[in-house]
């Protein structure tokens, strides 16, 4: 305990050192920091046969889409507080959404105070800390005050008309239900429509001086709202559930979460919800490209570094599963796009990266001395060359109960590969080849042919102490996440 706290100590020690411009830079680079709730990689620049997402799609193309990146939780808290502070899920031991990053480092420097203490303007409109969806709508949740010098929390007329939703898993809270609602009212009157108005507004007043501003959109976070119109882009005949071989049996029972399976409900409440949660992508999207429209018409756009992504994926049915805190890949894997300005370099880059990287990339361009003890990479080289040599897996990790204690889950991910261990692998372990099976259908941690592969992955596997592992947070902010 003691070799705890102290490690506990020294940490805190690094956040406070380093966290300065570094000798002789000037604040350079705007940075427009975009964060797109539970958006799963379901978006026409990463291939996806049927959604609509014509302006992220536009700011992949002139920038670097990462085609393999990684949530280090999969869960909204963990996940923010990780990328937002450049610190692993393991060195905050944030597992919950209850837990401020800086109830556990009351010292550190954040992504946004970096940017902040060197003289640019901070703003957030919406969800980039965590808070509850539905419920913390309209207030500032778990948000970080140090981070901003203003902070703006929409609130439109989906939280108003909340009574409106469907929901077909009434037993589950709607921020972790299967729930979705058609909006009444045109774009602009929705909580998304009015995060997209008020960025669009600090943009205008701030575009004289260097700025940080972070916009968190709050769908497709459940419930799921779109108008109509986005409704019908997607015709209900054309929505599929995935159509996968009998493989349930081969994968530890731990690792899987939505039990029974599809939370036992017929295939048409299953396809009608899978259309809502495209629908809310496509909404969202036309959000995101008023805010893109607005950097190009007051040519800011010329010296803006624009980053977008999502805190977590989501699975849609893929092994009879559904929403987060899942290690498949549908899961961990997000959209993660960067664009320099007047890039010379744009493209897809297939290298693992993890959103932990995201706080270095944008202090080393930005020439602003960031603290020691980032646990991430700046993703530089990637950018400069998307296919340049990295050789860095991609680590997430997800708290599960087993019987009576909390365990660890743990997921590496290399290009070829993915290994996940529970409990060290007493609960069970996973191995799937991405080169043949990228639907993970075949769980090859059995078979003795790949216990070279497995002992390599072992390497790069993390360990967790038990008594290390806090018990998740038993608040209903658990459940609106």
């Amino acid at each position: 305990m003691a070799m705890k706290t102290g490690l506990r100590a020294f940490v805190i020690l690094l956040l406070g050192l380093s966290a300065s411009s570094l000798p002789g830079a000037n604040p350079g680079f705007n940075v427009l920091f975009i964060a797109v709730d539970d958006l799963n990689v379901s978006l026409g620049c990463y291939d996806h046969p049927l959604v609509k997402s014509p302006n992220i799609d536009q700011l992949a193309a002139r920038g670097v889409r990462f085609e393999r990146a990684y949530c280090q939780y999969p869960l909204c808290n963990p996940s923010r507080s990780s990328l937002l502070s450049g610190l692993r899920p393991d060195t905050s031991r944030i597992y919950d959404n209850a837990t401020p990053i800086r109830k556990v480092f009351p010292e550190i420097v954040t992504l946004p105070q970096l940017f902040k203490n060197n003289g640019y303007f901070s703003a957030r409109v919406g969800k980039i800390y965590h808070y509850g969806v539905p419920g913390d709508i309209g207030t500032s949740g778990l948000d970080d005050a140090p981070s901003w010098n203003q902070f703006i929390n929409p609130s439109g007329r989906d939280r108003d008309d909340q009574a409106d939703v469907i929901n077909f898993t009434p037993s589950r809270q709607l921020g972790a239900a299967l729930c979705w609602m058609e909006a009444k009212g045109t774009d602009e009157e929705q909580t998304d429509g009015k995060v997209a108005a008020e960025a669009i507004r600090l943009l205008e007043q701030h575009r004289g001086r260097p700025f940080f501003i972070a916009v968190g959109f709050y769908r497709p976070h459940v419930p799921d709202v779109a108008t109509k119109k986005y409704f019908d882009i997607y015709p209900l005949e054309k929505v599929l559930l995935p159509q996968e071989p009998d493989h349930i049996a081969n994968i530890p029972p731990i690792a899987l979460t939505t039990k029974p399976l599809n939370y036992g409900l017929d295939e048409e409440k299953l396809r009608r919800f899978k259309r809502a949660y495209f629908a809310s992508i496509s909404f969202v999207d036309a959000q995101v490209g008023k805010v893109l429209d607005s950097l190009d018409r007051m040519k800011l756009a010329e010296n803006t570094i624009v980053v977008l992504f999502g805190d977590h994926g989501w699975s849609l049915g893929e092994h009879g599963q559904w929403q987060k805190q899942l290690l498949f890949e549908e899961v961990a894997r997000v959209p993660l796009i960067i664009a320099l300005p007047k890039a010379a370099v744009s493209g897809v880059s297939p290298r693992t990266v993890e959103l932990v990287d995201i706080y270095p990339t944008l202090a080393d361009y930005c020439g602003l001395k960031a603290p020691a003890n980032l646990e991430g990479r700046s993703l530089r080289p990637l950018l400069e060359n998307p296919k340049s040599r990295w050789l860095v897996p991609a680590i997430t990790q997800q708290v599960r109960n087993r019987d009576g204690k909390t365990v660890m889950g743990y997921s590496v991910r290399t290009e070829h590969w993915r290994y996940t261990e529970w409990d060290g692998g007493a609960a069970g372990s996973e191995l799937y080849d991405h080169l043949n099976d990228p639907n993970e259908w075949q769980n090859l941690a059995k078979d003795s042919r790949y216990a070279k592969t497995i002992a390599d992955m072992k390497k790069l596997m993390p360990r967790a102490r038990p008594d290390e592992i806090p018990s998740p947070s038993n608040s209903k902010k658990n459940d609106g996440n």
